[in-house]
Order: structure tokens, then C-alpha cells, then sequence
């Protein structure tokens, strides 16, 4: 399986597949409470059963190029593959119209850490150099700080609000769109990159 290095503190993306669904359960109780605050994932993946059907849609989503999902580890002390935290995905994907959602989840232990912002750097540059993406969408709850902080550190747009579009356990929920283009995304990371020296 591939891994991609997330910096120097050792995290990685990797995809997230079928088999993982125990490990992909444990980390989900670790973070149920912090991830179901703003996104349905949490109450989603109860039971190993959900997991691996949760995992198993993303597979026939991904044989289908219709979406993506990859998981976020962190090294152990053990170093024994490391402690999944978190991912990144491709909700959706419309290769012949060039658009897809992109989304990400956190368990608390991992926050603060820029890795929701590198892993999604990762897909999105992959999403437009390979598969001739032009459009990525970030659908964000309008109470969610830290998700709407990355899109804004994506060099994303903010186009609007839904206001009440969803309900989460219970309530109904503004949701905001953001966006990149393909030029723009381009254009951003030739600036940062510039930046940082690389």
C-alpha cells in the first residue's frame, strides 16, 4: 500500500480500505463525540458491520471514480504502522464534469497539528493534476471553525450559504460552500511552495 509523508513529524496518508474497518471503528470511538459535532460520519460508523459498509461504499466509490477516501496516521512509539487520527475524502467526484467535495475528520488528539491542511493539499493536487479536476468543493457546517479555517488556508472561496440544509442529530444546520478552481489552486501553490523554498 502507498503512503504519503505528511511532513517531518512522521504522519502519512494512506488510503483507507474495507479491511481497515476495525481500526477505522476504534479510531471513530476515540473521536465520536469531537467528530459528530458537525459532520454525520460519527453516528454513521457504530459497529463493525457500519464501518466495513462505511469502507466498502469508498471502495465502490474509488472503482467507480467516483470518490475517495484516506486515512491520516501518526507514528507510534512501537512503529507499527502508526494510530489512524483522521482523514480526508472525496465525498464525490464528477471526473467528466471536472468537480468533487472534498471533506476531512479529526479526532481531538490530533488537532492543532496541520494535518487536515497537508492532507487535503495532497488529494486536491491530485484531484487537478491527474484526474483534470476543475472544480473542488468544501460543503462546510457554518459552526465549524477549524474545517472553515482550512478551506480559508486552502486559498478556497467562500460562494454562499444554505441556510438550514441539513439536520444533525436533531437540529437543523447552516452550511457553507467554498471552492477552489483548478487556475487558482495552481496558481496558490506555486506561491506557497515559492514561499517555503521547495
Amino acid at each position: 500500500m502507498f503512503a504519503v509523508p505528511l511532513g517531518e513529524d512522521g504522519a502519512e496518508l494512506r488510503p483507507l480500505e474495507p479491511w481497515q474497518a476495525e481500526e477505522f471503528l476504534e479510531h471513530m470511538d476515540r473521536g465520536r463525540e469531537f467528530i459528530g459535532r458537525h459532520i454525520g460520519l460519527a453516528d454513521v460508523v457504530t459497529d463493525p458491520a457500519s464501518s466495513r459498509a462505511y469502507l466498502q461504499s469508498y471502495a465502490d466509490k474509488a472503482a467507480a471514480d467516483t470518490g475517495r477516501i484516506y486515512g491520516i496516521w501518526t507514528p507510534e512509539e512501537s512503529g507499527r504502522g502508526g494510530t489512524l487520527v483522521g482523514g480526508v475524502l472525496f465525498r464525490t467526484m464528477d471526473v467528466p464534469h471536472g468537480t468533487a467535495e472534498a471533506g476531512c475528520w479529526l479526532e481531538p488528539s490530533a488537532v492543532g497539528r496541520g494535518l487536515v491542511t497537508r492532507a487535503s493539499r495532497v488529494i486536491i493536487d491530485w484531484a487537478v493534476d491527474e484526474r483534470g479536476i476543475h472544480r473542488v468543493e468544501w460543503l462546510v457546517s457554518a459552526a465549524n471553525a477549524p474545517s472553515i479555517a482550512v478551506a480559508r488556508r486552502l486559498g478556497m472561496t467562500k460562494e454562499g450559504v444554505l441556510r438550514e440544509s441539513y439536520t444533525s442529530r436533531g437540529e437543523r444546520h447552516d452550511m457553507e460552500i467554498w471552492s477552489v478552481l483548478a487556475p487558482e489552486w495552481r496558481r496558490s501553490q506555486t506561491e506557497r511552495r515559492e514561499r517555503e523554498g521547495t
